[in-house]
């Protein structure tokens, strides 16, 4: 999972546990990313077209922007300086994004007109950059589970104004079925045959910000128990946001909620999909600091426990599946986790492709030039802080090929 690098100073010289020192061995991981001190530098992404206004962000934030050769639009700066108080932040001009989590997205080679599915889509700093790499074309549909985190994208969405070729579900990814909308189009008399849809069908207007008042009724009663708004693993998608060009306006439910065959998948499905999974976040070294104050009992459980791995590791491989269900033949997906374990990494991607015969590892375009070195199954990717200056990120890309 990728996190907005907005955070609290780091810690150095991090006293690390034995049994944390026996899991980074046993992962071939070495424990000076973590007690060296963390001077990893912070960074940011430009939003296209502000280009000429560097010099007044640079003194708006108190800082000089370092331009990150091997990818373009990202900045480096000192990880003590705070970006969410300075105006161009506020404004729309600058996000934060780390370097690594760049990467994955660029690994999609997203081209004009691409239909693209982020299928763990908070907390949307991979969202923004995608659409940003659409610009006015294409469309992307990001899905989590977590509706309060897909909230949270949409507000980025909207404060980047990025949202016109986007749509919002929450759902689980493991189980998610929609394909993109240009299908509907293709298949429209079609539907409108086989559910006998009349004329004065409801159907979708534009998005309005102001939600009905059951709604707003049931956010505030699951506010005050304290809910975490996971939706049920078996409960139909919530679309909580659709921009105007993303193809739902004028649908009606039944178009844009129906089913269609593994046949039309091939052909109609996403060209793109982003598969950055839920992991125990290891790679992330402000993660790991957080457990000095919450305590190492904490990190044992939620980092160390083998029954929550197995768990994860579960949830992985479904949702890297899925995702690859969902991909239309030639198209590309992007494997990802912040986690530097081989269990949540290459096993993941070992089992995936023994159980897959369409799904060919591919050699990532441009990753020859990226700080980072190769994990342990050819052309796959790991970053972390001593190699690549960056967070903790394995990186693995796939494509769907023609099978008999």
């Amino acid at each position: 999972m990728e996190s907005l690098p907005i955070g609290e100073e780091a810690t150095s010289n991090l006293p690390l546990p034995d049994a944390f020192l026996q899991f980074l061995n046993n992962n071939g991981i070495d424990p000076a990313i973590y007690t060296s001190g963390d001077f990893t530098p912070r960074y940011i992404r430009l939003k296209p077209g502000c280009e000429e206004q560097l010099e007044a962000i640079e003194a708006d934030i108190g800082c000089k922007l370092e331009k990150v050769e091997w990818l373009p639009n990202f900045y480096s700066l000192p990880p003590h300086i705070q970006i969410a108080s300075s105006k161009a932040y506020q404004e729309g001009k600058i996000y934060g994004i780390d370097a690594a989590s760049g990467a994955a997205v660029s690994a999609l080679n997203v081209s004009t007109g691409d239909h693209v599915l982020d299928l763990c889509a908070a907390p949307g700093a991979k969202l923004c950059m995608v659409l940003e790499l659409l610009g006015n074309s294409g469309s992307v549909t990001g899905v989590d589970v977590a509706r309060h985190r897909l909230a949270a994208c949409r507000t980025l969405l909207q404060k980047y104004s990025l949202g016109d070729h986007c749509r919002l579900f929450v759902a689980d990814g493991a189980s998610f079925s929609l394909i993109p909308i240009r299908v509907h189009s293709d298949f429209k008399s079609l539907n409108n045959r086989e559910f006998n849809t009349k004329e004065d069908d409801l159907l979708y207007k534009e998005w309005t910000s102001r939600r009905p008042w059951k709604e707003r009724k049931k956010a505030i009663k699951e506010g005050e128990k304290g809910s975490l708004q996971l939706i049920p693993h078996d409960q139909d998608p919530e679309l909580i946001y659709y921009g105007r060009y993303s193809g739902v306006v004028g649908l009606s439910k039944r178009e844009l909620f129906q089913t269609v065959s593994s046949y039309d998948i091939l052909k109609h499905g996403y060209d793109k999909v982003l598969v950055d999974a839920e992991c125990t976040h290891d790679g992330s070294i402000k993660h790991i600091q957080k457990f000095e104050n919450w305590g190492w009992t904490t990190l044992e459980r939620r980092v160390l426990d083998a029954e929550r791995t197995d768990d994860l590791t579960v949830l992985q491989f479904r949702l890297l599946t899925n995702g690859f269900k969902l991909l239309k033949v030639g198209g590309y997906l992007v494997y990802s986790t912040c986690s530097l374990t081989y269990a949540q990494n290459e096993d993941v991607v070992e089992k995936f492709l023994s159980l897959n015969a369409s799904a060919e590892l591919l050699e990532i375009d441009g990753s020859k030039c990226w700080p980072c070195k190769s994990g342990r199954i050819p052309k796959t990717l790991r970053f972390d802080p001593l190699t690549s200056g960056t967070s903790g990120l394995f990186v693995a890309k796939f494509t769907k090929v023609p099978t008999s």
